[in-house]
């Protein structure tokens, strides 16, 4: 099996690519750049590792993907929070690009691959894709948007499989992120393992053709 991954660097899309390529798959990986790419190369031996910089979607039509694709898998983001008074235009246009259009520009450039496998395209979504937060308001924006982008397309393409995993917080560096934004001390016992939506994107990849799991939410214990 052939699967294209979105943020392979680091958190959930590591986990996912290694597991993947341990099992013995195929991977397309996406870099932001030459030297990101290399350094993926170095980290995921055997993947086709190409450049295309997902904070300008535009870069995604360079992309030189194969005939055939099992899985697109939308794991790439970043978040900048701000109350709504504070955020600047660039904060809010760079959250939509990466975590939306980004995610829709390379599902159509990877639409014909993904017919020709009957593949399945999982949007790793977030609890901020569900309800909005104070502070949140353009992360938010930007997921559920992306949960409209999965509900469009699955309506639109009905011999794919779509679906959206909704994680709570997840012990990754993006959640550092969140929480030295937040003043808050990090802690990463406190929330879910990456490896576990890991697993959970897994499942949905493993489906039988018999069933599909349009959305999964995976919340800390």
């Amino acid at each position: 099996m052939t699967h294209l991954v979105t943020g392979a660097g680091s958190g959930i899309g590591a986990v996912l690519a290694r597991r993947l390529l341990e099992r013995g798959d195929a991977l397309v990986l996406v870099a932001r750049s030459e030297e990101r790419a290399e350094e993926l190369r170095s980290s995921y031996d055997g993947a086709d590792v190409q450049v295309a910089d997902l904070a300008w979607p535009e870069t995604v039509e360079s992309l030189r993907l194969p005939d055939r694709l099992d899985s697109v898998v939308h794991a790439a983001g970043v978040v900048e929070l701000g109350p709504v008074g504070e955020l600047s235009v660039d904060d809010w246009a760079t959250q939509l690009r990466v975590n939306l259009v980004a995610p829709a520009a390379l599902t159509r450039v990877a639409l014909p691959a993904l017919r020709a496998a009957r593949g399945t395209v999982v949007f790793v979504n977030s609890g901020a894709g569900l309800a909005a937060h104070p502070g949140w308001s353009a992360y938010a924006a930007s997921k559920h948007g992306l949960r409209a982008l999965a509900d469009a397309l699955r309506g639109e393409e009905p011999d794919l499989r779509v679906s959206t995993v909704y994680p709570g917080r997840t012990a990754t560096p993006m959640q550092e992120e969140v929480h030295r934004q937040e003043g808050k001390e990090y802690d990463a016992g406190a929330w879910i393992r990456p490896e576990t939506v890991a697993d959970a994107i897994l499942h949905v990849l493993d489906l039988p053709r018999d069933a599909t799991i349009p959305d999964l939410t995976v919340r800390p214990g």
